[in-house]
């Protein structure tokens, strides 16, 4: 099957732009090919075309272009395709309808309610899939112990495939959904995708509704029970829509393959590679496994063939195209991730782990600011980069070229309009003349201030713009490959660098320095790797079902039951294709966590052998290999916590790849020298010798700087890096440490994006070490935490994640306790604070502080700060976030200047007394989870120290004097990015010669002003924010303390400016903030103001953005809900509407503003808590009207099961979100609690109840304001639903995708 014989063998890439393609000749040649995806001038199908062209070439015999494929010839045919993908992005896919059960109608367009881009006033989401939506008569629930409903009940009890009990509390009405499915039918749609709660462990009534819609003549139906049979039913509708919108369009494309073909290639074995890096039949091939089709060749290809010292070494795969740059991660095993996002859906089901982190060789270039940006956004392949003769932007590939490190002679005569011109380097060069200037326009109106500082710069060649946003680029690729290897306690350093896209050898050398790396391999067929990976994977069948077992004893029986089952239905599959079963190979995988957690491993007991003392499964000691990776991953475990299996999984492999290729005769020639040229680089231009691989053997060694070109690909050898041929053909380059740069104090710009980059970077890989060594679900898996980096005065310099409600907080804490504690602040001592008037935002929010001190320099050079919510530091109710706080006291431990650590020593007994002082007032308690509070304090001192040890390392490569310096540069170029924006709004709404004045007032619900005048002065573009007039301090707790008043000024001056700028100290310097002494916003130091930090930081911002006229209202309440008795707790914030602006419309069911929490699934809160989610979907027409409307509120009722205590703190019932320019405001938010026996009362805003159990809580959240007159609509304005997109417009910015990409999410969803 896999040694080359009398037949041809094809692996295939069919990319967005170009396909290559591998074939393996009878007798072992071998032939590689390119071909443009779409050129329906010369051939309808590229992979046809390809295998044509080589069958006639080395057969010679002609085959004509219009006629069927000859197949005799030709044994196996494997793809990867971009078609799913494609028409996911572009949402050319299916038609479709969405059945889901009543009540739930709009839950896939709510999802986890939380929005992509946090600082986007239009908050535009990937429309949904489905055209019409179906609610389906049923409900099913689980059973709990405890539940104490009486007059609700099942119609009968069954057992689920997970060994929960589950009620059926109504059948399908399926006469009813007959008549529904015919109507969606008779309007063309004819494929359905079936979500229906809880069924991916009792599957009846999905099977029930899929057997009536097939009977009907739906032609293609995806039940979310069969197509990814896990828990949670958000992500598991959206793999049901993805399948029933993707597999169609696979099936027609592969329909129009095999139709190039005699017999529709019946007698061939074709074969395509899903997404988890293994290949599938093609008639199994399905749209929710084919996301990554292509991608996942290319990680199979590098991890085959890297070549490192005895083959151990883990590998980063570092993919850089034209569109887009991938990287991933092999160490001896493939990293597989079993959710994740692309184009804003989130599909269930393996994947590979490739992370895509920039927009490749054709990001877009630019200069903003004072800060040179690259990307996101891409010229894409049309019309490309400059230098590709269609009018394109500036990119990477331009600034390559441009200093000769991309040579036109060599590249094929392809662009232009007639597609027959070379690479077009003059053009290239005149528009970096272009930017080349407006660089220096920007040095000469910033020098007078420099001169002033003594750190004025330059002016700036063509040649060094060009290397500098080269080197910006190289930096901001490295920032996610750092992620992506220390999230799982890995030394990125230690990793050989793999390159393989078209555009990776001119970057592989300086990405591989920069992060320590010392080796780049670069595989000969590295610009069609993903294609020859194909040739080399395996078949792969994998069979899944969910589960509830505790890992223990009694359950082993079960899982080894349940393992043995399902390794048996991939062993018959693989069979059944044709396989011997000595080349089937089985691996079981048990999904697993700690009770309590969210943190869900997926774990091989592969080297885990089953133990003697029966404490393990026969099929592996699958409790070792999970504590041993948790250690590796977040550095403890919690040994008496039980362990719970959610899934059983087990992955069979068909062995079938081709072998690796021949080794290559050592040559007795040195390597000739093609050409040679000039190239640029730090030092200035070099002579660079240029070779061509095809001529090179193996021994060859090159020295750098050179230049290795290969048909596909240009490969630079930078200075003092040292590349040498290996027996199989391919490039090992040693990487040298290089002559590192000068880099004095003056100003820099290209300095200025790599030290904004390297501050960045600080603070993330903090936060990395906090999630992992915390304990906690709020900071490790809500990931509830900012981490920051502070000057020596206590200014902000980085801050990540970017929180909306921790920008610039940390910043007055630290100011604070260097004010407070002067010279008694010592080495190896860390500060713990929460109080409000120590900069405190609420008492949960607890802020550890460690200040950075330099051998011979007496005061801290640095200070470096976390800050992390704890879910109950003490108080009156549990969670220390009470309704009806009326002091600080009641809310709480506080902490003013707490030595956590004094000399180096951990004050555990200190911090314990402290967090159990709340117990000594009447009425209160200590902390409710001591155990957790020291754990996260712990983790928050460590992050601190990882911060340290990082701002030392910058020193030490820079020095204490240049690392201050661009300290002080980044704050000066967010004053400037600010200062440009009050600037240009000045501008706009000038009146006459004098300061511009603008003004709003809007009102807390206890009818509270917030009220803010704002003096600009466009001349110095500076403004005073001055709330005087606002009302007093609050008998209540919407109290907020100065700090929270400073981040939302900051978030709304943040989303004002309108582009990525550093968020720091420098925001604030252009600005003055009065804040009347007394008022809510200012308060006493004993105010209560757990509100102030989840409500009246939200009218803040109202009022902030109707002063500046920038949009609507929207909902301005956060919506907090708890509830808890005894037994269990749990508490979520709910979305509302969005405000509309005066080119948008307002989004539905979304967190706006301060908080982006995102909610728990319906499924994992009815299972772990006493309650029934009868309805979750949009509330229509809450929105106000207007040109543009407001984004609808939602509806969110509860029917509890057993008694509780329920606790609401909400905002926007009395006053409503308001409209501007003519717009109606947005629906007021309601509380009801409709009682068992009917009665119906309305709770207000903020109070607490007991639950009896029957009680129905019914949520119905504010809307968002309308933006102008509705009469002003020239056209009927479109209903704001489930489908429509909202004003959509097409990003030309890369997509990202990965385990990195979901952290950043889940960090900006709080």
């Amino acid at each position: 099957m896999t040694e080359p014989g009398s037949k041809f063998q094809f692996a295939i890439d069919r990319g967005g732009t170009f396909t290559d393609i591998f074939a393996r000749c009878p007798g072992g040649k071998v032939r590689v090919m390119k071909l443009l995806s779409e050129d329906l001038s010369n051939y309808r199908d590229a992979p046809t075309e390809g295998i044509r062209r080589i069958l006639q070439e080395e057969c010679g015999i002609p085959i004509p272009r219009d006629q069927p494929v000859d197949t005799s010839r030709i044994d196996w045919i494997r793809m990867g395709t971009t078609v799913a993908t494609n028409a996911l992005l572009e949402r050319k896919g299916e038609r479709i309808a969405l059945l889901i059960t009543k009540g739930f109608k709009d839950l896939l367009h709510i999802g986890n309610q939380s929005r992509p881009k946090i600082f986007d006033l239009e908050i535009v989401m990937p429309e949904v899939l489905y055209e019409e939506v179906i609610e389906v008569e049923e409900r099913v629930v689980l059973q709990q112990t405890g539940c104490q409903l009486t007059k609700w009940g099942g119609l009968e009890v069954v057992t689920g495939s997970t060994g929960d009990r589950v009620e059926v509390w109504r059948s399908v009405d399926l006469v009813q959904l007959e008549i529904k499915l015919k109507a969606v039918l008779s309007r063309g749609i004819r494929s359905l995708a079936v979500v229906l709660l809880h069924s991916y462990t009792w599957s009846k009534h999905e099977q029930q509704v899929g057997e009536l819609a097939r009977e009907l003549g739906f032609l293609h139906v995806s039940l979310s029970s069969e197509v990814m049979p896990m828990i949670r039913v958000v992500p598991r509708g959206y793999t049901a829509c993805a399948d029933a919108y993707l597999t169609p369009c696979i099936r027609k494309y592969i329909s129009g393959f095999c139709g190039g073909f005699q017999d529709t290639l019946k007698d061939v074995r074709v074969l395509f590679m899903q997404s988890d890096g293994g290949l599938t039949p093609m008639d199994k091939f399905n749209g929710s496994r084919a996301i990554l089709s292509g991608p996942a060749g290319g990680v199979v290809g590098y991890a085959v063939t890297t070549d490192g010292e005895g083959g151990a070494e883990p590998v980063i795969g570092f993919d850089m195209g034209g569109t887009s740059t991938d990287v991933s991660r092999y160490a001896g095993e493939f990293e597989h991730v079993f959710e994740a996002t692309t184009a804003g859906i989130t599909i269930q089901a393996p994947q590979l782990d490739i992370n895509t982190v920039a927009a490749g060789g054709g990001s877009v270039l630019s200069f903003r600011s004072g800060l040179f940006a690259v990307g996101p956004e891409s010229a894409g392949a049309d019309p490309g980069p400059a230098c590709y003769r269609k009018g394109g932007p500036l990119t990477i590939t331009d600034a390559n070229l441009c200093l000769g490190r991309l040579l036109p002679d060599y590249f094929p005569k392809i662009f232009g309009a007639t597609e027959d011109q070379p690479l077009w380097k003059e053009g290239a060069l005149k528009e970096f003349q272009k930017i080349t200037e407006q660089v220096n326009t920007f040095l000469s109106s910033q020098s007078q201030r420099s001169e002033a500082k003594g750190s004025s710069q330059s002016r700036m060649t063509m040649e060094e713009v060009a290397l500098g946003f080269i080197q910006v680029a190289n930096e901001s690729m490295c920032r996610p490959i750092r992620a992506l290897t220390q999230a799982k306690g890995h030394d990125t350093s230690r990793h050989i660098l793999a390159c393989f896209g078209g555009a990776g050898g001119q970057h592989a050398c300086a990405i591989a320095r920069s992060l320590g790396m010392k080796t780049v391999f670069i595989h000969k067929y590295s610009g069609i790797l993903s294609a020859y990976g194909m040739a080399l994977a395996d078949v792969v069948h994998e069979a899944q079902e969910p589960c509830s077992a505790v890992y223990e004893a009694a359950s082993y029986p079960l899982l080894d039951q349940r393992i043995a089952a399902l390794e048996e239905q991939c062993v018959s599959a693989l069979l059944a294709q044709g396989f011997h079963r000595s080349q089937i190979r089985t691996e079981a995988f048990l999904h697993m966590r700690y009770k309590l957690t969210d943190c869900a491993l997926m774990c091989s007991a592969s080297g885990h052998p089953a133990r003697q003392d029966t404490d393990s499964c026969h099929h592996g000691d699958f409790r070792t290999a999970f504590s041993t990776r948790y250690m590796k991953e977040f550095g403890f475990v919690i040994p008496e916590r039980p362990i719970v299996v959610d899934d059983i999984r087990v992955r069979g492999c068909g062995k079938s790849g081709i072998r690796s290729e021949q080794r290559m005769r050592p040559s007795d020639r040195a390597a000739r020298m093609e050409t040679e040229v000039k190239c640029y680089f730090d030092s200035g231009y070099l002579d660079t010798a240029v070779y061509l691989l095809e001529e090179l053997s193996c021994g060859h060694t090159i020295c750098g700087p050179a230049i290795i070109i290969d048909k596909n690909s240009t490969i630079l050898i930078e200075p003092d890096c040292v590349a040498v041929i290996t027996q199989y053909g391919d490039i090992k380059i040693t990487v040298g440490s290089g002559k590192v740069q000068a880099v004095g104090p003056e100003l820099d710009t290209v300095q200025l994006s790599i030290f904004s980059h390297r501050f960045m970077s600080i603070a993330e890989q903090m936060g990395r070490i906090l999630q992992r060594t915390s304990i906690s679900t709020n900071i490790k898996e809500r990931l509830d935490f900012s981490c920051a980096l502070f000057g020596p005065e206590g200014g902000l310099v980085s801050n990540a994640p970017h929180i909306p409600v921790h920008l610039g907080a940390m910043q007055e804490t630290v100011q604070f306790q260097i004010s407070h504690l002067g010279s008694e602040l010592k080495e190896n001592d860390v500060i713990l604070s929460n109080h409000p008037s120590a900069g405190g935002s609420h008492l949960p929010d607890l802020t550890v502080i460690t200040p950075v001190f330099r051998k011979g320099v007496s005061r801290p050079v640095f200070f470096v700060a976390s800050r992390g919510h704890h879910a109950d530091i003490g108080g009156i109710t549990p969670g220390s976030m009470p309704p009806h706080s009326k002091s600080l006291q009641e809310e709480g431990a506080v902490f003013i200047s707490f030595k956590l650590v004094k000399n180096g020593i951990f004050q555990e007994e200190a911090v314990t007394q402290a967090l159990m002082a709340p117990a000594q007032i009447p009425g209160s308690s200590g902390t409710r989870n001591l155990h957790d509070n020291l754990s996260d304090l712990r983790a928050q001192v460590a992050a601190n120290q990882k911060g340290i040890q990082l701002v030392n390392e910058l020193i030490d490569t820079y020095g204490l004097e240049v690392v201050q310096a661009y300290m002080a540069h980044i704050q000066d170029n967010a004053e400037i990015a600010v200062k440009e924006m009050l600037r240009e709004f000045a501008q706009r709404h000038r009146q006459g010669d004098t300061e511009l004045e603008v003004s709003a007032e809007d009102f807390m619900d206890d009818g509270t002003p917030i009220k803010l005048k704002v003096k600009i002065n466009e001349a110095e573009g500076s403004a005073v924010f001055d709330f005087t007039g606002s009302g007093p301090e609050v008998f209540g707790n919407c109290n907020a303390p100065r700090a929270i008043t400073l981040s939302a000024l900051i978030y709304c001056l943040r989303c004002m400016v309108g582009q990525d700028i550093p968020l720091n100290q420098g925001c604030l310097t252009p600005v003055k903030i009065v804040l009347p002494k007394g008022s809510i916003l200012d308060p006493s130091a004993e105010a209560a103001v757990v509100g102030g930090n989840v409500l009246t930081s939200q009218r803040v911002v109202d009022v902030i953005f109707k002063a500046f006229g920038v949009c609507a209202a929207s909902q301005g309440c956060m919506n907090n809900i708890t509830f808890g008795n005894e037994r269990a707790g749990y508490y979520e914030t709910v979305a509302g509407g969005s405000g509309a602006g005066p080119g948008w419309e307002g989004r539905g069911g979304v967190h706006t503003h301060m908080t982006n929490t995102r909610i728990t699934d319906p499924e994992i809160l009815e299972k772990r808590y006493p309650v029934i989610l009868k309805r979750f979907e949009l509330n229509p027409g809450s929105g106000g009207k207007g040109r543009h409307c407001g984004g609808d509120g939602v509806i969110r009722e509860l029917l509890f099961r057993e008694r509780v205590v329920l606790s609401v703190l909400t905002e926007r019932r009395a006053f409503r979100p308001y409209g501007l320019d003519g717009g109606e405001p947005g629906a007021r938010g309601l509380n009801l609690l409709v009682r068992e026996d009917g009665r119906t009362i309305n709770l207000g805003a903020k109070t607490s109840v007991a639950i009896r159990p029957g009680d129905t809580f019914q949520l119905y959240t504010p809307g968002g304001g309308g933006w102008g007159f509705p009469e002003d609509v020239t056209e009927t304005p479109k209903v704001l639903s489930r489908s429509t997109p909202q004003n959509h417009k097409p990003s030309a910015a890369y997509v990202e995708r990965g385990s990195v990409f979901e952290y950043k999410q889940m960090q900006e969803s709080v």
